[in-house]
């Protein structure tokens, strides 16, 4: 794999939804992650034949590294104690197999990984003090792994000699320049190269609405002719709208509006202490719902098709609801993107959710009135810290490598904050109480019912999305109570949907309806995989509900003129 292809994947892995304790690793107990992780081990220590067996693994493993180090080194073909595992590219230098005293350190470290992963087994039994242990030892143990230091390191120690130094003094300049003013942690991006509105969010377009949650974007139309129903992108406020628009050819809205569609976009501003108070209530009128009266306006469709993204799409999925209970029928086809709506599997982020932490963060959280960005890119850098910290400390500062410049990772570190009333709403109702599910979530005095939404709906999931794990996206299909349309794509949360046709993107779908399969992995079985991404899927699916061909519709209307040229003013906040 290349550097550029790993850089990828963390980006991937860092962007996209909440963080419901966004200082956990700044202050380890504050999630309770220490204490987790003892109860776990009192829980091993009372199991002493496992702790027993994984122990005897352990010494076994190490015992034999020496004479297979050995072994290897005269040239015999011995397999070693500990495999690495297959997506573990840390030791990829081949000094790690070839070179005895590197072979004996990789086993030392692959077996004491070993050792701490059967105890934690061995002690299992409650579900979020397993995951929180599980990510504190996980931590300390990609932290202590012998590839993020100089003398331990085969590559690094090579790179210096063939550089004369200068790979050392380079990578010296890194990390003081990374402590002085990036607090300490390794730069994950060189975001000189971009700028916004030019070349990142730079589809054009104008701002023809604004209030003080969000500025509306309509696109100008590229194809003499739009299908008549307009299509609104609801993305997630948790991170920059651009994400759907990042760049050139890679942008999802640009995508759609060669492609025959009038679209409009919601830039949310980024929250400061002010919008403390903001409500989920809030950000659904005047979120989306003021958005389609301001569409419809302007080109007087009795039709909107809706596009969500994550958070956006669980939005998407409740002002769906509470349009169908109020007799509000303008709302077309609905398009959900990584998007969870069933929390009773959230996956690494349930670890989060338990009341002590939601307690304690809004502690945090009332003293600021919004929860900060930079707190919740500190936690997704930890969830994968060997993708998002330590390849980082490895190739910035024991390398002496210039960061990578990539636009998904510039996009990354443009972060917003979250209003403290709405994101304690958001965690405790549908996180702790799942309650969207249920159909028990009431906004505006409107108890909602997905199963009361007949559109008809094309849901995606994204194979390697630890943020919205695919099968919990998946629950979507017995939810709505329209026609689902399940897609299963290629990449995780965020390149999932920056998935623009090309030779490495596939998606897996069946050829019908697929509520009536219940099962992910049946539903999997049956399906086919399909090379090309899940825009053209997609572009077949929503055109052939989208309308008639018509000339496209002015930019602005003489209610909601051109404010200025998109990407407009929020999206710089």
């Amino acid at each position: 794999m290349t550097d550029q292809e790993s850089a990828w994947q963390a980006a991937e892995s860092a962007a996209g939804a909440v963080a419901p304790d966004a200082d956990v690793f700044g202050s380890v107990d504050a999630a309770g992650l220490g204490s987790s992780t003892f109860s776990v081990l009192r829980r091993a220590a009372a199991n002493p034949a496992a702790t027993a067996t994984a122990a005897m693994r352990f010494w076994t493993s190490v015992a034999m590294a020496g004479p297979v180090a050995a072994a290897r080194w005269m040239g015999m073909d011995a397999p070693p104690p500990v495999p690495v595992p297959d997506r573990d590219k840390r030791f990829a230098d081949p000094a790690w197999t070839d070179n005895p005293a590197f072979f004996a350190l990789r086993q030392a470290h692959l077996a004491t990984s070993r050792l701490v992963n059967d105890l934690l087994e061995a002690g299992s039994g409650e579900a979020v003090d397993d995951a929180k242990a599980a990510l504190a030892t996980g931590f300390l143990l990609d932290a202590l792994a012998p590839t993020n230091f100089l003398m331990t390191n085969p590559a690094a120690l090579k790179r210096m000699f063939e550089t004369g130094g200068a790979s050392l003094v380079a990578g010296a300049s890194h990390l003081v320049d990374d402590v002085l003013n990036n607090n300490g942690r390794p730069r994950q991006v060189d975001t000189r190269p971009f700028q916004v509105g030019k070349n990142l969010a730079a589809t054009p377009g104008k701002v023809v609405f604004q209030n003080d949650l969000m500025e509306l974007i309509q696109y100008a139309p590229q194809t003499p002719k739009v299908h008549s129903v307009p299509v609104l992108a609801s993305p997630p406020w948790i991170n920059k709208y651009y994400v759907m628009d990042l760049a050139p050819n890679r942008s999802f809205l640009e995508w759609a509006v060669k492609h025959e569609r009038t679209v409009f976009a919601i830039s949310y501003r980024n929250p400061d202490a002010s919008m403390g108070g903001t409500t989920l209530d809030d950000y659904l009128i005047h979120g989306p719902r003021e958005a389609l009266d301001v569409i419809s306006e302007i080109t007087g469709s009795p039709k909107i098709d809706i596009i969500g993204l994550c958070l956006g799409g669980a939005l998407t999925a409740m002002l769906a609801a509470y349009l169908a209970e109020k007799g509000d029928d303008r709302i077309g086809s609905i398009t959900l993107l990584n998007t969870l709506l069933d929390y009773s599997e959230p996956g690494i982020l349930g670890a989060f959710t338990d009341e002590k932490t939601v307690r304690r963060l809004e502690k945090q959280m009332a003293e600021k009135g919004v929860l900060e960005a930079s707190q919740m890119a500190g936690t997704f850098d930890m969830l994968r810290a060997n993708d998002l910290i330590f390849s980082y400390v490895v190739s910035n500062w024991l390398m002496g490598q210039e960061p990578p410049a990539f636009d998904i990772l510039a996009w990354n570190g443009d972060s917003t904050r979250m209003p403290s009333a709405m994101h304690s709403f958001y965690l405790r109702s549908l996180y702790m109480r799942n309650e969207l599910a249920r159909g028990e979530l009431e906004l505006l005095g409107q108890q909602l019912s997905l199963s009361r939404v007949k559109n008809d709906t094309y849901v995606v999931g994204a194979i390697n999305d630890h943020i919205v794990p695919w099968h919990g996206s998946y629950k979507t299909v017995g939810l709505m109570g329209g026609q689902v349309r399940y897609v299963l794509s290629s990449g995780g949360h965020i390149a999932g949907i920056v998935n623009p046709p090309g030779p490495k993107a596939w998606h897996e779908a069946t050829g019908d309806d697929t509520a009536a399969l219940p099962d992910p992995e049946a539903w999997r079985r049956r399906g086919a995989k399909h090379n090309g991404s899940w825009w053209e899927d997609w572009t077949e699916w929503s055109s052939a509900r989208a309308g008639e061909l018509i000339k496209p519709p002015h930019l602005g209307s003489r209610k909601h003129p051109a404010l200025a040229d998109a990407p407009g003013e929020y999206v710089f906040g």
